[in-house]
Formats: C-alpha cells, structure tokens, sequence
C-alpha cells in the first residue's frame, strides 16, 4: 500500500468531506481506493475510535479486513466468474470491486448514503462496471433474491446485530452459495462464527496478515457453507 495522494472532495450536506486516495497491489493489479482515513494496526483503530467525528459512518474509512477479503476474493477468480454477489456493508467498495472485477454482478449495500457515494467513486476510479449500489438496513430487510455469493467485511463486530445476519445469510443464499466474512478475530465476531458452527454451518478459516512488522494486523476470512438439507 503506497502513502494517500491529496484529497478530493464530496459534497454532504455537512460540507465537503475530504477524501484521500491510496494505490494497493491486490492480485497482481493496482487499485484506487477512496477513503477518509486508513485504519490498519490497533493502535491506529484506538486513535480513530477517540477521535471519530459524531455521525461519521465507519464505512468511509479503509479496514483492515477489507483488504483481506479483496486478497482473498483475487486469489479464486474461476468461484466469481459469472457469479451473483451480495456484499453487506460495503465501506469503501474495494473487495465488491474486485469481484465485479473477477466477472461478478455484484449488489453493494450500505446503511449509509454517504458510503455508497464513496463504494460509486472507487469503481468509477477503477473502471469496474456490474455493480450495483443499494442503500439497505439490515433491521428492515427487503431483498429477497438469492445470490451465490454473501461477502462482508467487519460486518460481525455487534452482537446486536447478529440476529439480522443470521436471517440474511439463511434468507438470500442461494443452493449451494457460500459465504465470506473478514475479521480482525473479534470476540463478538468469533462467538457469532462459533454459533452457526454449532447449528450446523460449516466454516473454513483462512489467515491474512495485513500491514507490515509491528503493525501487521492478523484477519481472519471465514468461508461458510449452510447446513446440508436447508
């Protein structure tokens, strides 16, 4: 990952939000991602929890657990071509890209209006088509359609939550699709893992190490595959 570049402007209604660009190698290619801020060690993810603006959503800044979905995604490109993808709490947008990428048709959700701007800007800078930018809540879920893919990155963090992803795995997973979630290894996250493994999902871990020397930040991608018979 190379140092951000100077910043563009998006227009909100609070103002200008500033938005800085960074060049990362994913797969053997270079990607633009848009962010506000890069978040990879703890330390860093204290910083930007203290000082996080009131109202800013967290899907602005770059998580270390999108990078390791986006690695994990260029690593199986034959599993994406011609797939449908559904990516819950897209954030900057970089691993949907990457699957649009690999072939995909991918639908990017958010909760957050301002976050799906930030998700279009990073496939325009990229010249990735075959998304589409879908503002959604999980508590009042409405798509029903089925997709071959579910993928999200440090969607698990609050159990609160965790009902609601439970009901949209089951709900728009398509027979025979598979799912990817990323976390930086999360208790919360880990306890939600651990009960689908217990109803009968199956989970495969694969370990990334996003970062360099100290800072390296150890993520998880989990793959889960539903309960045979669903």
């Amino acid at each position: 990952m190379t140092g951000p570049e100077p910043p563009e402007s998006l227009p909100t209604t609070a103002g200008e939000l500033p938005l800085f660009q960074c060049r990362l190698d994913v797969g053997g290619r270079e990607w633009t991602v848009l962010h506000t801020q890069a978040v990879v060690s703890r330390d860093d993810e204290a910083r930007y929890l203290a000082e996080r603006p009131d109202g800013m959503p967290y899907g602005v800044t770059l998580w270390p657990a999108a990078l390791a979905l986006a690695h994990e995604l260029a690593t199986r490109p034959a599993e994406f071509a011609g797939r449908s993808v559904l990516e819950l709490g897209a954030g900057t947008g970089l691993p949907g890209v990457v699957a649009a990428s690999l072939g995909a048709r991918v639908v990017q959700t958010d909760r957050s209006e301002l976050v799906l701007a930030v998700a279009r800007r990073t496939a325009e800078r990229n010249a990735v088509s075959g998304i589409e930018h879908r503002l959604a809540d999980w508590t009042v879920w409405e798509d029903n359609s089925r997709y071959d893919w579910v993928i999200g990155s440090d969607v698990t963090y609050a159990d609160s939550m965790h009902p609601h992803l439970r009901h949209i795995l089951w709900q728009n997973l398509a027979p025979g699709g598979r799912v990817l979630l990323a976390d930086p290894l999360r208790a919360d996250s880990l306890a939600f893992l651990d009960g689908l493994e217990a109803d009968g999902w199956r989970v495969v871990f694969h370990r990334w190490s996003i970062g360099e020397g100290d800072d390296a930040r150890p993520v998880g991608v989990f793959e889960l595959s539903p309960p045979r018979g669903r």
